[in-house]
C-alpha cells in the first residue's frame, strides 16, 4: 500500500501543480509613463487612473485564464525610462523622438535580436510647438539673439536639446563656444531659474508654459519658430510585441479611449490630470484643449517618422548614436492600425488629417458664431466648469477687464499668436494696439515687426487690457 501511495502522491501533486499553473498563468505588463510630460497623458496617467486597460485586455482564447500583473512606473524624462526598458523591467513606454532613438540604439548595441519599436504617436506638433526656452521672470533678455555668452541649461538627449541646438545654429553661433550649455532636469532647471544660477532654460512639454504660469519665468522662444517637428509617442520592446500582440493592441485601444475622454471634456480631464500629475489644470488645458499648443495624433504621419530620422542624424553628429544606426527600422504602424480598426476608427483618414481639434461655438457676450481659432480668445472663470469663448482678442481683453472690475476671479485667459496660431497665456503676450483693434503675439520682436509694417503701438498685457474696446 505504501508503494502505491508513494507512486500515487507525486502523480497527484504533479497534476495539481500543472492544473494550478495553467489556471493561474500570470503575464506581466510593465508600463513606463511620464506623468508630468502631459502630452503623454492619453498613453499614461488617464489609462492608469481610470483603469482603461482592464476594459480592453482579452480574456478569451489563449488569455482565458490569464492573470495580468500590470506594473506602472513614472519618470520625469525619457532616458531613465529607456534604461528600464533595456533592463527588461518595462515593456511599454512613452517618450519623445530623441530619447526613443537613444533607447533604440542601446538595444541595437546589445545584439540580442530585441528592438525598440515606435508604434504610435500620442501628441506632437508638425511645426515644432511645445519645446521652449525660458528666462527668469525679471531677466532683461527678450530673444534668443541676446543669449550669446550666456549659461543655458537643458535636459541632454531630449527633444528640447535638439530645439536649443537648432535655435543657436540659426543665429550662426557655435553651440560649443558661443554659449555655455549644461544639463539639468526640468525640476532642477526651474530652481536654477528662480535663483538666477542660469540665464535661460530649454525644456519640453509642459515646462515652457508651466514655469511662466507659476510666475518665475518668461518664454522667449517656442519650438514652433524652428519649424522642426516634435513628437511624443509609444515605444515597445519587440519581444513583448511579438509574443503578445493582442495586449499591445489592447493598450493602444485604451489610449484611443483616453483621447475620446479628453475631446469630450477637456476642462474636466484637465482638472483630473492636475490631481494625478501635479501639473496645473490651466497648463494641461493649454495643450489638450481645442486648438491646443500641440495636437493629439496617434498616426505615424511622414513628418513624425521623419522626426526620428532627424533625431538620429543630430545624435550622430553629437556622437551619441552609432553612425550605422537606422532610425527607419523603429517605426511600425501595424498595431495602431489594428487598434483603430477594432475601435471602429479609420486610420487612413486620420493619417491624412492634419487639422487640430477646432474651437467652435459662440461668443459669450454677443452670441455670434466665432471665426478661426487664431482670432478667438478663451477665459476660464473660477468656479465655472467650461471656458468662456470670445470672438477676438479685443473682446477677450475687454471681458477680462470687466471681470476684474466686478471682482470675479479668473483662472486663466488664452489668446493665439497672430503669426503662428500658437495658444498663448494672455498675460504673457505682447500686443499691437491700433485704434479699437488689438493683435496678440508671443514675442516682442514679432509685435514690433508687425507694428512697423501695419502701424499701431506695441504694448504689454496690462496696457492692452486697459485700452481694449475703447
Amino acid at each position: 500500500m505504501r508503494n502505491v501511495l508513494r507512486n500515487f502522491i507525486p502523480v497527484a501533486l504533479v497534476f495539481s501543480a500543472a492544473f494550478f499553473s495553467q489556471a493561474q498563468e500570470t503575464i506581466r505588463i510593465g508600463i513606463g509613463t511620464q506623468d508630468t510630460t502631459i502630452n503623454c497623458a492619453a498613453g499614461g496617467a488617464i489609462i492608469r487612473e481610470l483603469n482603461l486597460l482592464d476594459k480592453f485586455l482579452p480574456h478569451t482564447g489563449r488569455y482565458k485564464d490569464v492573470h495580468y500583473d500590470i506594473i506602472w512606473r513614472n519618470f520625469t524624462a525619457g532616458a531613465p525610462l529607456g534604461n528600464e526598458m533595456f533592463a527588461n523591467r518595462l515593456d511599454i513606454g512613452q517618450m519623445a523622438d530623441f530619447p526613443a532613438v537613444l533607447t533604440a540604439d542601446s538595444f541595437a548595441h546589445a545584439h540580442n535580436g530585441v528592438r525598440i519599436l515606435y508604434i504610435s504617436n500620442l501628441e506632437g506638433s508638425i511645426k515644432g510647438a511645445g519645446n521652449a526656452i525660458v528666462v527668469p521672470i525679471d531677466s532683461p533678455i527678450q530673444s534668443v539673439r541676446e543669449l550669446r555668452g550666456k549659461r543655458i541649461s537643458v535636459p541632454f538627449g531630449s527633444t528640447a536639446h535638439a530645439m536649443l541646438l537648432r535655435a543657436i545654429q540659426n543665429q550662426g553661433w557655435d553651440p560649443n563656444t558661443d554659449v555655455e550649455i549644461i544639463t539639468q532636469a526640468p525640476e532642477v532647471g526651474g530652481s536654477a531659474l528662480k535663483s538666477h544660477q542660469i540665464d535661460a532654460h530649454a525644456d519640453f512639454v509642459p515646462f515652457g508654459e508651466l514655469f511662466p504660469f507659476r510666475g518665475f519665468a518668461r518664454k522667449i522662444l517656442d519650438g514652433i519658430s524652428t519649424g522642426v517637428t516634435t513628437t511624443h509617442g509609444v515605444v515597445i520592446r519587440s519581444d513583448f510585441a511579438e509574443e503578445y500582440p493582442e495586449l499591445v493592441i489592447a493598450y493602444l485601444r485604451a489610449a484611443l479611449e483616453a483621447d475620446r475622454l479628453l475631446r469630450e471634456d477637456p476642462e474636466g480631464m484637465s482638472e483630473n490630470l492636475q490631481k494625478w500629475t501635479g501639473i496645473d489644470a490651466e497648463v494641461v488645458y493649454a495643450f489638450h484643449g481645442p486648438s491646443g499648443i500641440q495636437t493629439r495624433d496617434f498616426t505615424l504621419k511622414p513628418e513624425f517618422r521623419q522626426s526620428l530620422v532627424y533625431a538620429a542624424d543630430t545624435l550622430k553628429v553629437l556622437k551619441k548614436v552609432d553612425p550605422s544606426f537606422d532610425p527607419n527600422s523603429m517605426a511600425e504602424d501595424k498595431y495602431i492600425r489594428e487598434a483603430f480598426r477594432q475601435s471602429g476608427l479609420d486610420y487612413d483618414s486620420a493619417l491624412r488629417n492634419y487639422s487640430p481639434l477646432a474651437i467652435t461655438g459662440t461668443d459669450y457676450a454677443t452670441h455670434k458664431r466665432v471665426g478661426a481659432a487664431s482670432s478667438v480668445g478663451q477665459i476660464w472663470v473660477q468656479g465655472e466648469s467650461k471656458l468662456r469663448l470670445y470672438g477676438s482678442p479685443a473682446a477677450t481683453l475687454t471681458a477680462l477687464r470687466d471681470l476684474e472690475a466686478s471682482n470675479t476671479p479668473v483662472r486663466v485667459a488664452f489668446l493665439h499668436d497672430h503669426n503662428t496660431g500658437l495658444k498663448l497665456f494672455a498675460k504673457f503676450a505682447w500686443y499691437v494696439r491700433d485704434r479699437s483693434d488689438v493683435t496678440a503675439f508671443l514675442l516682442k520682436d514679432s509685435a514690433e515687426e508687425y507694428a512697423q509694417k501695419h502701424g499701431g503701438t506695441v504694448v504689454a498685457f496690462d496696457q492692452a487690457k486697459e485700452d481694449a474696446g475703447r
